[in-house]
């Protein structure tokens, strides 16, 4: 049952919780050039505008997760960084980019306001730490082998310095080698943990460990995932975007065609006003 959302029915003592309001997590999976991050970033931030929503613009100024030695990793730190600093400037947004060693964090602090541990790294010690250190808030992505209430442990390393300003985030499940599933019971229980939440929303449809060494994906299941994450409570939601993701230099199996993304977060902004009244 490849990348199936699981239903269930909640026993009436507990009670879902809506956030006031959605947050969107949004942006190019990697900065490529100057001039992407610009173009996805203005037509997001005007979709959340209109549909009032919380804009944090996310790119990663190095992908160093790669499977294969030849995939595309960066532009160069610096200028990703200077990019994603100047994005964050000129659309009066938040940023977010991943970091992936100790020694990351408290440079990268000082080009955006949130940083980003990748689901295999949820574990790194020192990582989390230093990312807790710097001030910022830190969104840690659950990994593919946690269950939801593992999560407490992470969490606790940031919080151990000081710093409150912390997300959990879902993406998925290992299932056998090459897919994932999305427990739709994790939202829920991740936020008994007292943490916001977010659903990453185009992980989540990845297939992982392809013999080619590119990770391949089901974009059109995004939707279903992303309603799903809302109507069970998620405080935000997670996707990456561009306006043609078939010629971006990474994800492009997974990342949503940027068109497609207003319909969707209509829905969503439907969909947790009408729980919201509800509850």
């Amino acid at each position: 049952m490849p990348n199936a959302i699981i239903v269930v029915i909640w026993d009436k003592k507990l009670r879902m919780k809506y956030p006031k309001k959605l947050t969107l997590i949004a942006g190019p999976c990697a900065i490529e050039d100057d001039e992407m991050p610009f173009i996805i970033g203005r037509e997001v931030k005007e979709i959340c505008d209109r549909l009032g929503i919380d804009y944090i613009f996310k790119g990663s100024y190095r992908k160093a997760n790669r499977s294969r030695l030849d995939s595309f990793t960066g532009i160069g730190d610096d200028l990703a960084l200077r990019i994603l600093a100047n994005v964050g400037k000129e659309l009066g947004v938040e940023t977010i980019t991943d970091v992936h060693e100790s020694y990351e964090p408290e440079k990268v602090a000082k080009f955006v306001d949130n940083l980003q541990i990748p689901a295999f790294l949820c574990r790194q010690t020192e990582l989390l730490i230093a990312a807790g250190k710097t001030g910022c808030g830190v969104n840690i992505k659950k990994g593919q082998f946690l269950s939801p209430e593992a999560m407490i442990f992470p969490l606790e390393k940031v919080l151990s310095t000081g710093n409150e300003k912390v997300w959990l985030c879902e993406r998925g499940t290992t299932f056998g080698y090459s897919d994932l599933i999305v427990d739709a019971t994790s939202i829920f229980r991740m936020k008994n943990l007292n943490a916001p939440v977010i659903m990453d929303c185009t992980h989540a449809v990845q297939k992982p460990n392809k013999t080619e060494g590119v990770t391949g994906g089901d974009p059109d299941l995004i939707e279903a995932i992303t309603l799903s994450a809302v109507a069970t409570g998620a405080d935000g939601l997670f996707m990456e975007v561009h306006p043609t993701p078939h010629s971006a230099k990474s994800d492009p199996h997974t990342m949503l065609q940027l068109d497609k993304l207003e319909g969707i977060l209509t829905k969503c902004v439907a969909l947790h006003k009408t729980l919201r009244d509800l509850n």
